[in-house]
């Protein structure tokens, strides 16, 4: 008999898994939508991790009141929580892109070219936090230009909160793609690519560039230029790859948003996400395309725990805030400690509260919430795990919380831009005999 090869999980789904367990937390989105449904914008992007460096009346006093309308009416349906679900991010962590510009709006204004919102993340060395900023550009030449690849401003159903229902069609969730795509346009059949979708998209993306060849990346060393080609006015848009045409920078770029499929809808039809653990804002759009299924509940005892402690079974739980041996009376415990000092063996209870608080199981869930910027979703696991009085001892847990406040600290640097001159007098110290 054959044996049976269990399907492998490419790492790439694996990523996007980790980040839909610990990158926008059940507690972000419940504050974040009870702000921005009262129409506080502001106080959404703050709960969502978001800095605003938007000053509205400057703008208005700059270029007119129905441009500030126009902005505002957008700030209002700007669902930042939605936002960071979708923002790209990188492997293997699946933290957010860093030094990444993203369009989301543009506003003509009559010049030569419009005033875009766009949304950044910071370098990967003031990560620290996984915030985003929020800001309004114009064409100054010192200021970078958003990234082609990552562009949202055709994509707001990932982002504004109002157009949500096109999800499920724009993702391509209801276009299976074929072997037959993947030939035509000389692709190699995969899973993670759109392309039932692209013509569409193109024909979005070209709209706007009033072109009709654009560029699509293949992967990190391969690059293919397609064109968009229509029979007649009763045919759906078809698309063409010109073999032997080198990618240009003046052509336009297909975004990821639309190259590939959802990553949300990958995961469903894998398995390894449930529909009840998507975004409120996604699993409604995609409820007609993959069924709701509940998730299965795992059931961990915490407290107390159990321990065995010479010849007998002992429990080790939180009493008074701290992680205790209770069944220990505290004159014995204070023996015992003692005992340790003079360098006696520690009390098997003992040695196992001393390794919960060193290196926990729980641990590479407090990492995962840490990289990805829940620094209180962490705390909040240490304190379930030790109790909210307990005094963290050296090993890794500690480290790593320190290290997350370091790295808050660079990024509260970097914000206020104190890093550069920082750094600057470094230097000149450096310098000096």
């Amino acid at each position: 008999m054959a044996p049976h090869l269990a399907p492998t999980i490419s790492p790439r789904l694996l990523m996007w898994q980790r980040v839909r367990e610990y990158a926008v937390p059940q507690s972000m989105i419940e504050t974040a939508t009870a702000r921005r449904t009262a129409g506080d914008w502001a106080g959404a992007c703050a709960a969502a991790r978001v800095d605003t460096d938007l000053d509205l009346r400057a703008v208005r006093d700059r270029y007119g009141s129905e441009l500030v309308t126009r902005l505002r009416a957008d700030l209002r349906r700007l669902a930042p929580d939605l936002l960071r679900w979708h923002m790209p991010r990188i492997a293997p962590d699946g933290r957010l892109r860093p030094g990444l510009s993203v369009a989301l709006s543009r506003y003509q204004t009559g010049g030569a070219t419009p005033l875009q919102l766009v949304v950044r993340t910071p370098p990967a060395w003031a990560d620290g936090g996984q915030r985003m900023s929020l800001s309004l550009w114009d064409s100054a030449p010192a200021r970078p230009h958003p990234d082609r690849r990552f562009r949202l401003d055709l994509h707001r159903h990932l982002w504004d909160a109002t157009r949500c229902g096109e999800l499920a069609r724009r993702c391509g969730a209801f276009l299976e793609p074929t072997e037959d795509h993947a030939a035509a346009l000389g692709l190699p059949t995969t899973s993670s690519w759109a392309l039932a979708r692209w013509p569409a998209e193109a024909e979005l993306l070209l709209g706007t560039e009033s072109r009709r060849r654009f560029v699509v990346r293949l992967s990190p060393r391969r690059r293919a230029v397609f064109e968009l080609v229509a029979p007649d006015e009763s045919h759906l848009p078809m698309l063409r790859q010109l073999q032997g045409v080198l990618p240009s920078q003046e052509l336009p770029v297909l975004p990821e948003a639309a190259a590939r499929l959802l990553p949300d809808l990958e995961l469903l039809r894998a398995g390894l996400l449930t529909s009840d653990r998507l975004h409120p804002l996604v699993g409604p759009a995609l409820a007609a395309v993959v069924p709701a299924t509940a998730s299965v509940q795992s059931t961990r005892a915490s407290d107390p725990h159990v321990v065995e402690c010479r010849g007998d079974v002992h429990r080790i739980a939180l009493r008074d805030g701290v992680l205790a041996a209770v069944d220990h009376d505290a004159e014995q415990l204070r023996r015992e400690g003692l005992l340790v000092a003079l360098g006696g063996p520690a009390l098997p209870c003992l040695r196992a509260i001393d390794a919960v608080q060193r290196d926990p199981d729980e641990l590479p869930a407090v990492q995962d919430r840490i990289r990805h910027g829940d620094l209180n979703g962490a705390l909040d696991v240490v304190e379930a795990l030790l109790g909210p009085r307990a005094i963290l001892d050296a090993g890794p847990l500690r480290q790593e919380l320190q290290l997350a406040a370091a790295r808050r600290v660079d990024h509260g640097l970097f914000r206020t831009g104190l890093a550069l001159r920082f750094a600057h007098l470094r230097n000149e110290h450096r310098l000096v005999p």
